[in-house]
Order: C-alpha cells, then structure tokens, then sequence
C-alpha cells in the first residue's frame, strides 16, 4: 500500500559552497505523495544513481526553478496508474527516462524523441508533460521535478512517456543505469557517431557516461579504443571496460598517432569542457566526427579553425540522451547486458542511504566515484 507522505531530496538555493558535507544543499523533506494523472505512473523508486547532470544544478551551471525535488537517473516498480494508462501493471519493474516524449511534435516525428520539444519545455519549468507540478511540500508550496523524474525521493509521479518497462529479473542496481548513462554514452557511440566496423575512437571522460561510450565502442568489430582521463583509477577501469589504450589527456596525442595514425574516425567528448571540445577536433582524421555529450558551463565558447569543417571534412556533432530512442535502446542495451557484452555492473562504485546525497555531492566532484546508487527504502 502506498503511503501517504515520502521522504524527497530537495534543492532550494543554488551556488552552495564546496564542501557540500558541510554547506549542505540538499534537504531530505517529509511530503505529501502524490497521485498520478491521466496518462501518468507513480512508481516506487528503488534505485537512484547521482550523476554530473544533478551536480550542474546544485552548483548553478544548470538553471532550474527552485525549489526543486532532484534526481533523473532511476529504476523502480508501478505503484499506481492514472487513467489511460493500460500498457503497464502495478508492480512492473520500469526504467525511468529524463526527456518525456510527446510523439508529434518537430523532434518526435522526425524520430528524433530525445529533443521532444514538449518534453523539453516541461523539464524547463519543472512541470510533467501532461500538466503542471504535482509535487508539494507539506505546507502546500509547490516543488518542481527534476527532468519530469524526481528519482531522490520514495515515490515519483512521472508521464507514461518517462518510463521503459523491463525485465522483472534485471537488478535495480543494474536497471538504475540504463535511464541515462547508458542512454547517453551507448548512444553516443552508436546513434549520433553511428560507429563502424574498423574504425578508431577516442573517450575523453571517464565518468559513467564516458564508460558506457568505451563499452559500445569496444563492441564494435575491429575498432581500437582510447580512454583519456586524468585519474589513473579511472584509466584503468576503462580497459576493463573494453578499451585498447588509456592514458592521460597529456598523453592523448601521442596515443592517437601510435594507434590511429593521422587521427580518430570518432571522438566523445564526456567531460563538459570547451578546452576539450577543441583538442578533440584536432584529434580527427579526415572526415572524422566529434561526438559533444558533455554539458559544458553556458558561458564557455569554443574557438577552432573554420576551416578544417570544409576543408578537412571534420563534424561536430551534439548528442542529447545519446539521440536514444527509450523504448527500442534500453531492451537493446539490457540484452546486450545479458550477452556480457555490457558489463555495467563495473560502474557501480557502491550503495548508500538518501541521507548521504550531499557528502556523495563531494565524491563526485573528485572523481572518487563513477555511479554511487541509493536505496530509498529500509531493506
């Protein structure tokens, strides 16, 4: 039986100081759960994972409306259905998807519903797609959803739209990350730099979403992979994820012209960084892709020869949720799981209680953790 309030995890001011332990951003609160809509699911939520896309709100570089119940990256079980909801049961076992699409819009029609114009305007303004914000503190002010998932919190109201069901057999731990990192990182590889047989990559990033790009990369028949990042831990858990070489970004030259010659066929950029944007076109071949998954701060530029676009056929190409189509990519992705092609479960750093989101906050920013998972309910 669903109760009738939860705890949620809610960001009222944006710009904390660092360290987060100490200034404390996040407010673990007492509210009132609320019931889903037409066309909406309430799922429990099992397992949340933290992600670089909840710290760019927490630190401002991300703008959203406050005060705003956080966490996009989630998988849970049907708790209740609203009306016209008859595709899913309660107690299926779902992953929850942060851009809801409408399926009419420009984006949507195109096959594109990972830039879902409605979606898009709706996780601006912390509504769901089909109506405003359900959410509520317990003296009635309204909280906004984070990317119309909310996933720190026990329970979350979501559009039909938000979630994929899966398997009943597949983990919560693994589940959890199939909403985004695998969404955005496979996808990149696969979808938006539609990598081939033979070809050269190279990752520069190595967090959860730079991982899951060196998987998909490496399964892809004859490619050779390079992993870049700065920490060797993290260096060394990108072999294990598949790839060829790894090293750190002062090294990346030299490993590109020892293992692919004149330069990579496809390079992701998985840090968020305009410096690294620009040292990853140089990087290219001739024709080569550059794949930009990371969300740098809105004010960074770039600034690269015009020139190597036309003249050296060089692309730089913007991926968003990996230009993944939720409901076909995550049953893809899990089988590929089940192949032991994907191993995912390498990036679970480790599994904590809500109540240490904001000292999780400081592990992330140092790099101490790839995906740390919270439990939202006693076990």
């Amino acid at each position: 039986m669903t109760p009738a309030t939860m705890l949620s995890t809610i960001l009222r001011d944006a710009g904390a100081a660092r360290p987060y332990a100490e200034s404390r951003p996040l407010t673990l609160e007492q509210i009132p759960v609320p019931a889903p809509r037409a066309g909406e699911v309430l799922v429990r939520i099992e397992r949340a994972s933290l992600c670089h896309s909840d710290l760019s709100v927490i630190d401002g570089s991300r703008i959203r409306p406050l005060p705003m119940a956080l966490g996009h990256e989630a998988a849970g079980t049907v708790s209740a259905l609203g009306d016209g909801v008859d595709d899913l049961a309660v107690g299926d076992r779902v992953v929850l998807v942060f851009v809801p699409s409408c399926g009419d819009c420009r984006a949507c029609l195109a096959g594109r519903p990972a830039l879902c114009h409605r979606g898009a305007e709706a996780n601006g303004t912390g509504d769901l797609l089909h109506g405003p914000a359900v959410l509520a503190s317990a003296a009635g002010e309204r909280i906004n959803h984070h990317l119309g998932v909310s996933a720190f919190s026990q329970y979350a109201v979501v559009a039909r739209e938000s979630v994929v069901p899966i398997d009943q057999d597949v983990p919560f731990d693994v589940a959890a990350m199939f909403g985004c990192a695998a969404l955005t990182g496979i996808g990149a590889v696969l979808n938006t730099g539609a990598l081939t047989s033979d070809q050269s990559v190279i990752v520069f990033g190595l967090g959860a979403v730079g991982l899951m790009a060196v998987m998909a990369a490496a399964q892809v028949a004859g490619t050779t992979v390079i992993a870049i990042d700065p920490l060797p831990e993290k260096q060394a858990l990108a072999l294990r994820c598949g790839a060829d070489q790894a090293g750190s970004p002062d090294q990346a030259a030299d490993l590109v012209r020892e293992y692919a010659g004149d330069g990579v066929d496809l390079a992701i950029e998985a840090v968020g960084s305009a410096r690294v944007m620009e040292a990853s076109l140089a990087l290219l071949t001739r024709g080569g892709a550059l794949v930009s998954v990371g969300l740098p701060h809105p004010e960074q530029t770039i600034s690269t020869p015009a020139l190597q676009f036309a003249g050296l056929g060089r692309r730089l190409l913007g991926s968003y949720m990996g230009d993944s189509v939720p409901g076909r990519d995550i049953p893809a992705y899990l089988k590929l799981w089940r192949d032991g092609k994907l191993p995912v479960e390498l990036l679970h750093t480790d599994t904590r209680p809500l109540a240490e989101l904001n000292e999780s906050l400081d592990a992330l920013v140092a790099g101490e953790v790839v995906r740390r998972l919270f439990v939202m309910h006693e076990e």
